[in-house]
């Protein structure tokens, strides 16, 4: 498979050194942060094109704006915080317990490990020597790599995703919110259909590269939804405004 295939024209191992040491750590705020950016861009637009097909008051717009910006990044943020705490929990359970059981049946349990790693591909002759060479140096470690792909000392945290998912979304919704501030009446709604899906194509791009999955379907996913989420909403406006105006 070439790497082009894979979704970059980079060496993959070049990236992976790129992230450092910690890779699932900061893939777990690069995700967060690219979803925050881009519900940001969404959601955003899609409020002020709602209210902008309702209405040409760009007082009005402006505020329902900063409503969307403010609740939305309260929101992603106190979401990725609940969601990677409760995962927090569970990875801290899991080590608990398996804890417990080294201490408790610790012959069981280095026969456990050298069954996974013959499951693995390695002869019962080498698994069982993997497995007491590392039961020897850190049993809990050793367990909770393959068991659970939990890294003891490198357990998820809650407030990275947090703060980079709220940080995100607010930079990605003051797009639309600085267009509906400063663009004329009459090319706001162009103007910012233009710069949305511009900025979704690079968020679909970099969520695309973090991932090395192909480039070109995920722009076009992200551009598409986002288009949608907007045309939808300003039918409504439009239609919301003619009803009660």
């Amino acid at each position: 498979m070439s790497e082009r295939t894979i979704g970059t024209d980079e060496d993959p191992q070049h990236f992976h050194a790129d992230l450092g040491g910690d890779v699932s750590g900061r893939l777990n705020w690069l995700r967060a942060a690219v979803l925050g950016a881009n519900d940001g861009i969404v959601s955003t637009a899609g409020v002020v094109m709602g209210v902008a097909g309702a209405t040409d008051d760009s007082g009005a717009i402006l505020i329902a704006g900063i409503a969307a910006l403010t609740a939305g990044a309260l929101s992603m943020g106190a979401g990725e915080y609940v969601s990677v705490s409760t995962q927090r929990d569970s990875e801290r359970s899991l080590l608990h317990l398996e804890a417990i059981e080294l201490q408790q049946m610790p012959r069981t349990e280095e026969g456990e490990l050298a069954r996974m790693y013959e499951e693995k591909g390695l002869s019962p002759a080498t698994a069982k020597q993997v497995a007491r060479e590392l039961t020897e140096h850190d049993a809990l470690r050793a367990h909770a790599d393959v068991e659970f792909g939990i890294d003891p000392d490198n357990l998820t945290n809650p407030w990275h995703a947090a703060w980079a998912s709220m940080v995100a979304f607010t930079v990605g919704a003051l797009l639309p919110l600085l267009v509906v501030a400063f663009v004329p009446d009459g090319v706001r709604v162009l103007v910012t259909v233009l710069s949305v899906a511009a900025a979704l194509a690079l968020t679909g791009f970099t969520s695309a590269r973090i991932g090395l999955s192909p480039r070109v379907p995920a722009m076009v996913r992200n551009v598409g939804g986002g288009l949608l989420a907007m045309g939808v909403t300003y039918l409504i406006g439009m239609l919301a405004g003619t009803t009660l105006g």
